[in-house]
């Protein structure tokens, strides 16, 4: 029995171990989202899921796919920047000749970029404003959107592209992969030809480690109704630039979204995930029309995830800041003792300098001394670097909780990807049970899911330089055992660098993850800067002072 649930009601999901297992004790119910005014289902079922590791895999995909519409066809992007001349393959097309082709075509392109800020704050305004001009010259219609929180970001990476005639053909692409410069790199990690500008220490290329997910069934009608949730509401797209605005006028740009398609029917069922939408959008004035008190369902939805943990949460993220977002891994480790938390996160920043450097310091460094204070043998933080010893910078946004629950988006577990700038992410459910032992590591009768173990192995076998067809795996699947196979390869590692790097180097790409302890006199200046400008709060008063999301 399947269902897809639009309205308040829940309903159980049979799964096809003949297991009953609710899903709303893993999925956010229509009162936990806490939003009736959105048009986004509570979550749907019968879809499937695939990680599309590396930019490069999801760029070749992502070719495959565009150039597939024909005319009537609907090609919908949001993203946070978009680089017109980005090469989505070594010989092209570039991002801007998919999406111009395609409009060229027939195929009914829109598109929503963050506006940015400046390219000499190393932001990304021209690059933007290029993408949009161009695909709009084709015969699309790409809008600079700044329907922010002061000081926030559009930051969700998504693609819908919907086939009115052949439902089936539907797909969409969301995750922490944006259409743009360095996100081009593939599992050798040697960066992408076309980088962007960061920190040093990455080198001329920097390696980038990154994941999307290409979906289709009935979510990908979820993810066309985020896009057009977004187009079609009535805030001018330039309410808190006046400055911009202005520009705008001068440049004769677009600044009122033209009427989109009929929204087709959702897809028809094709596999056995279930897909619960999460988003971060903040309180803003004015109000966004589809979420009235703004929306906060990825921390709400991690929050429910993480609470029922027992044995294994893996991360992979940007930032891991955020005392707020360290007490819940905090609490959920001294209520169950067998719990581990592994996390994989950059080396370093993406940036240098005296000024920029300690607030992205200070903010991960307490972090993580709270979760280590609260199960000091029992919190395990790695970066990862290539073969050559160069860091890779970790972008990716990947949670694995006891091999059942899964989540991909744009958002970092930081106060700012929950509350204040526009997020998207997509947590997974598979009917299907994992058969390899332990079948049940949590010990609460849910058993282990294939799509969630599948998508951890993956990841390991890659930072392990494991079998990538799964041949090594059987101490990577029970979670103690996992835990000591991952510590001892980093740890081996690590020795072999203290010790001179002497004889061979030891398979495995993670080192043990050591982040440099600021004085207290940076400390003192960094801190309440990395609160209010690198981790801003967009909850509503309220919710802030109950502490809650």
């Amino acid at each position: 029995m399947r269902t897809r649930v639009r309205g308040p009601t829940v309903r159980t999901l049979s799964t096809s171990g003949g297991l009953d297992v609710p899903l709303q004790d893993w999925f956010l119910t229509a009162q936990e989202r806490a939003n009736p005014v959105s048009g986004l289902p509570v979550w749907t079922t019968g879809n499937l899921a695939e990680p599309l590791i590396h930019g490069a895999a999801y760029f070749d995909r992502l070719v495959d796919e565009v150039e597939a519409l024909t005319a009537g066809d609907h090609l919908f992007f949001t993203d946070w920047r978009g680089d017109p001349d980005q090469r989505l393959r070594p010989d092209g097309p570039t991002v801007s000749q998919l999406f111009a082709q395609a409009a060229q075509r027939g195929v009914v392109v829109k598109g929503l970029i963050w506006r940015s800020h400046l390219d000499a704050l190393a932001y990304s305004e021209a690059e933007n404003r290029n993408l949009s001009e161009t695909v709009s010259a084709a015969g699309g219609e790409v809008l600079l959107d700044q329907r922010v929180r002061r000081g926030g970001s559009h930051h969700q990476k998504l693609v819908v592209l919907r086939h009115p005639g052949n439902p089936e053909r539907d797909i969409a692409f969301a995750g922490g992969i944006d259409l743009c410069h360095s996100r081009r790199d593939d599992a050798a990690h040697g960066g992408d030809p076309q980088p962007v500008q960061m920190s040093g220490r990455y080198g001329s290329n920097p390696p980038w480690h990154d994941v999307q997910l290409a979906l289709r069934g009935p979510v990908v009608g979820a993810l066309d109704t985020v896009f057009r949730e977004r187009w079609t509401d009535p805030m001018p797209l330039d309410s808190e630039n006046p400055m911009a605005y202005a520009r705008d006028r001068l440049r004769g740009a677009d600044l009122r979204p033209d009427p989109l398609p009929e929204q087709p029917a959702d897809p028809p069922e094709c596999g056995p995930h279930q897909i619960q939408v999460l988003r971060t959008y903040p309180a803003v004035r004015p109000r966004y029309s589809f979420a009235p008190d703004g929306e906060r369902t990825v921390a709400r939805g991690y929050t429910k995830a993480v609470h029922r943990a027992r044995r294994l949460i893996y991360l992979e993220d940007q930032y891991l800041w955020s005392t707020e977002v360290a007490n819940l891994f905090a609490q959920a480790l001294r209520e169950n003792p067998e719990l581990h938390l592994v996390a994989v996160v950059p080396r370093h920043p993406d940036v240098d300098g005296r000024l920029a450097l300690p607030p992205n310091m200070v903010g991960r460094e307490q972090a993580l001394s709270l979760c280590e204070r609260a199960a000091p043998d029992r919190v395990h933080v790695f970066d990862v670097e290539n073969h050559a010893g160069t860091p890779v910078y970790v972008h990716a946004k990947v949670c694995v909780v006891d091999d059942v629950w899964a989540s991909v988006g744009s958002d970092n577990f930081n106060r700012r990807s929950w509350t204040h700038d526009s997020e998207l992410s997509c947590a997974v459910l598979d009917d299907t049970r994992d058969e390899r032992t332990p079948t049940d590591p949590a010990g609460r009768g849910d058993g282990a899911r294939t799509f969630a173990r599948d998508l951890r192995l993956r990841l390991w076998r890659e930072h392990l330089d494991r079998d990538p067809d799964g041949a090594d795996d059987a101490d990577l699947l029970d979670p103690a055992d996992a835990v000591a196979a991952v510590t001892a390869a980093a740890d081996a590692l690590q020795l072999w660098y203290d010790g001179g790097q002497v004889g061979d180097r030891p398979p495995g790409r993670l080192r043990p993850h050591r982040p440099e302890r600021l004085p207290w006199y940076t400390r003192a200046w960094a801190s309440p800067v990395y609160r209010l400008v690198y981790d801003p709060d967009g909850r509503p008063l309220r919710a802030r002072l109950a502490g809650t999301w």
